[in-house]
């Protein structure tokens, strides 16, 4: 079906500046070129990034904990992204359940619900050979290859120049676009200088993570972790989500929640399960990489102007998951209303801001989901029949994974809140759940129920 643009759109030989060449900003140039070509418009992009990918970390890393769905490896495929294995490692599969209750292997099912491992930079700073590629520094190459152009140095100064953005970079001449594409992310300090240019933008509520990579080789991993990724259920307040997932040589620790601090660290590393996933004489004190990202927790107030846009987490992201899947999305909206419908403030309310809404919609059930999660991780009792109905189903082929389905979506946010939330109202689902929680109240009495003759 052939494409044709409609309203006021960007002009042939318009150009447009990109901050941030991450995940959002490679997706949206790509986007951007890509479809600008079906309509037969040629433009020029500049992606203004002031890290080098190639680099180890800290210098080349995003600070991110690297997980991506197989899901959306396919939807990146269908729009002719290719991710090659040595950016994305597809050894994980499976999930390992922790609690103090015991623990249960979760496998997806179906492939398509298998996860990748990806390092956002070239790895930690102590990476003694480089194995796997920089899943941003590919995307970045898949855009330049598209016609972007990358622009090395850090972004000092945005204002407009007769209502167009103006951008000025340290070492660069000051240059005006016809678009200005923010995927600067949350965490840089670039965002501070929107509060200048006067259109109401706010950037998104956070809260501090926790990411820490353990050097323990290929062997120590598989030998520690396997191919699973290891997550845990503990009562640890502030604690929302933490696990441990296998990369390489590497064993990498994510802790979500309520601004971790190094209190919350120390009580998640004492708990036994915890240290059941290292070796015996591995030192908790020999780390290879840190950092404590922020997160978003809410989305961007005005995350767009005339030809301006907010892309990826500084505009909204998906609650506490699959970041990567919701920079995609936002870019791909974003350019697709820049080049067929226009690129002015209500071109992009009206077409690029739906997109916004029903990500902060389904974050807002999400938010009960968690809640939900926090309610399970302080009574024992619910943490003991989640781990018995998951046990259950996943020693039982006949039995349909329910409580398995719901938890592997949880963990790697391949399905929306709303779908995981309305498959814990089914019945089968309440009726089971009530049966394990029964049987977690009253272990011997259920047991003689179910074995009169014992």
């Amino acid at each position: 079906m052939e494409l044709k643009p409609t309203g006021d759109t960007l002009d042939d030989g318009a150009e447009v500046a990109v901050l941030g060449s991450g995940p959002a900003g490679s997706f949206f140039a790509y986007f951007l070129l890509t479809l600008a070509e079906t309509v037969g418009k040629e433009l020029r992009v500049d992606l203004y990034e002031a890290r080098d990918f190639n680099k180890l970390a800290p210098g080349g890393c995003n600070m991110c904990g690297g997980i991506i769905s197989e899901t959306l490896v396919q939807n990146l495929a269908t729009e002719g992204i290719h991710l090659p294995p040595t950016v994305v490692q597809r050894g994980i599969d499976s999930y390992i359940l922790h609690t103090d209750e015991g623990s249960v292997r979760i496998e997806p099912g179906i492939a398509e619900k298998r996860i990748g491992a990806v390092y956002r930079g070239s790895g930690p700073r102590d990476t003694k050979e480089r194995k796997w590629g920089s899943f941003d520094g590919h995307l970045q190459k898949i855009a330049v290859e598209k016609g972007a152009r990358v622009v090395q140095g850090r972004v000092t100064e945005v204002t407009r120049d007769h209502g167009r953005p103006r951008v000025a970079a340290r070492g660069i001449e000051p240059k005006t676009y016809d678009l200005l594409a923010v995927a600067a992310g949350i965490n840089a300090g670039t965002l501070k200088m929107f509060e200048a240019v006067g259109f109401g933008y706010e950037p998104p509520a956070t809260t501090k993570t926790f990411i820490r990579e353990y050097y323990l080789g290929e062997e120590g991993v598989l030998q520690a972790l396997g191919r699973s990724m290891h997550v845990f259920l503990l009562n640890i307040p502030r604690l929302e989500f933490a696990a441990i997932i296998p990369k390489g040589d590497y064993a990498s620790v994510c802790l979500l929640g309520e601004d971790i601090d190094e209190d919350l660290v120390q009580r998640f590393f004492a708990v036994p399960q915890v240290r059941g996933c290292f070796p015996e004489a591995w030192q908790m004190a020999g780390r290879s990489c840190h950092c404590a990202p922020r997160i978003s927790l809410s989305p961007a107030t005005h995350p767009y102007a005339d030809r301006i846009v907010f892309v990826g987490d500084c505009a909204v992201t998906r609650l506490y998951k699959d970041g990567i899947g919701a920079a995609y999305r936002t870019a791909k909206a974003a350019a697709r209303t820049a080049v067929l419908e226009g690129v002015s403030r209500d071109a992009f309310h009206k077409h690029y801001a739906p997109i916004c809404r029903s990500i902060r919609n389904d974050n807002q059930v999400g938010k009960v989901t968690f809640l939900v999660t926090r309610v399970i991780q302080k009574l024992r009792v619910a943490r003991r029949a989640v781990l018995r109905m998951t046990k259950r189903e996943q020693d039982q082929a006949r039995l349909r994974p329910r409580m398995s389905g719901v938890l592997w979506d949880m963990f790697t946010g391949s399905a929306s809140y709303l779908d995981v939330f309305l498959r814990t109202l089914h019945p089968v689902f309440l009726v089971r759940l009530t049966g394990n929680l029964a049987a977690s109240l009253w272990p011997r009495r259920w047991a003689r129920r179910r074995n009169p003759s014992g």
